[in-house]
């Protein structure tokens, strides 16, 4: 059926149709039709015949599902307008967030310091964000860089901000929450108790957001006053693994238990490999605990590496047992004193030579600087993850 205007009213041509059509009491009849555009998919419209008149009308509706201009782009109108603050160390990722999404504004501080070497901050158009939404993103990469952040995150959601949002990719004390002996001190918990104090801001507690927190227990270390967002690296490492050539020919392995506990569900779509620690001697050796890397490009997942040590052992293990290619996912690369040095690309597919690949995320920054273009490394960055949950 050719296009007919919404408005047009058509009259019957003769008057046989019309007597037809017109009955003592008020009839309407209903047709569907097909409306085509070049330009669009095709839209059912409804046509209604009312006959209780001369000359009869047709009234032509368009479909409910048709956006009227009124309500069109209603939810770029809608869209959660954010101000993105950042410390020095995170103004790379920073810029990358607020590439993802024209709703997030970058935001400066001036990170001054007195002559004594305490901060001297400055908060740019501190007057200009009441009532906004508002975001830090911060890096604890060192102890010396946490107070001068942790005196700007006390101090944002004061300014009378409609909500406040604290980005900490790395929770950088998870390692450090277990106590074995007497005198022990889990600064983990000492550094959820100082997260859980920020100030709440007009719209409430504070958001927190961080990426594969090392211990899931952790997340009861806070208190109500902040509501922690864990999230996972884990669903950009398929996206990659899903561009690879050999993508149908995955298996992932898990240096530990711990490691498998953690995220076999999001991977539970591929084969697996656990591998486990065993004392020999003064020795912990790294063996095939169940699976088969056989003929297999086996990535080796896990939160986070300091040393990389059970890693490199991990490589050796699956290659001694037949691996095609080994290569390691990380979200958080720490790579202390160099250690990212110890990994070596495996120059065309020899296991026992290097990684074919080894991916970090851009949670690390000075990681990323460090390994950025050497091989076997490649950076994930996490900004339209970021991006995704500030639009929350």
């Amino acid at each position: 059926m050719s296009a007919i205007s919404p408005t047009s009213q058509f009259s019957a041509s003769s008057r046989k149709t019309q007597n037809s059509l017109l009955p003592s009491k008020k009839h309407t009849f209903s047709l569907r039709c097909e409306i085509m555009n070049p330009t669009s998919a095709p839209q059912n419209w409804t046509v209604d015949c009312v006959s209780s008149t001369d000359p009869i009308h047709i009234i032509i509706k368009p479909p409910s599902s048709i956006p009227m201009p009124s309500t069109m782009n209603s939810s770029h109108k809608n869209s959660k307008r954010v101000c993105l603050f950042h410390c020095s160390e995170m103004r790379d990722l920073a810029e990358r967030i607020a590439a993802e999404s024209d709703a997030i504004e970058l935001r400066s501080i001036s990170w001054r310091a007195f002559e004594d070497g305490f901060p001297n901050l400055f908060i740019s158009n501190a007057p200009g964000v009441r009532g906004q939404h508002v975001a830090f993103l911060a890096s604890f990469s060192s102890p010396g860089v946490i107070f001068e952040q942790l005196s700007i995150i006390y101090a944002l959601p004061k300014l009378f901000v409609s909500s406040f949002t604290l980005v900490l990719p790395f929770f950088p004390t998870g390692t450090s929450e277990r106590m074995e002996d007497e005198g022990d001190v889990a600064t983990a918990f000492t550094l959820a108790r100082i997260l859980s104090n920020i100030p709440i801001s007009r719209g409430g507690p504070t958001n927190l957001v961080i990426f594969d927190i090392h211990a899931l227990q952790e997340r009861f270390y806070f208190g109500d006053n902040i509501l922690p967002c864990f999230e996972s690296g884990i669903p950009l490492l398929l996206n990659r693994l899903q561009q690879l050539p050999d993508s149908d020919n995955i298996t992932v392995a898990f240096p530990d238990d711990g490691a498998w506990k953690r995220f076999h569900k999001q991977l539970q779509h591929f084969p697996m490999i656990v591998c486990a620690k065993v004392r020999e001697g003064d020795q912990r050796i790294v063996c095939l605990k169940e699976g088969d890397p056989e003929g297999r490009h086996v990535v080796i997942v896990d939160d986070l590496v300091q040393s990389g040590g059970t890693l490199l052992e991990c490589q050796k293990v699956l290659a001694k047992h037949g691996a095609a290619k080994v290569s390691a996912y990380v979200t958080h690369g720490i790579f202390p004193n160099k250690s990212w040095e110890k990994f070596k690309h495996d120059d065309g597919g020899n296991p026992s030579t290097g990684m074919t690949y080894f991916w970090i995320t851009d949670s690390c920054p000075q990681t990323v600087k460090q390994v950025k273009n050497k091989a076997p490394f490649e950076v994930i960055s996490l900004a339209a993850a970021i991006a995704s949950t500030l639009q929350v």
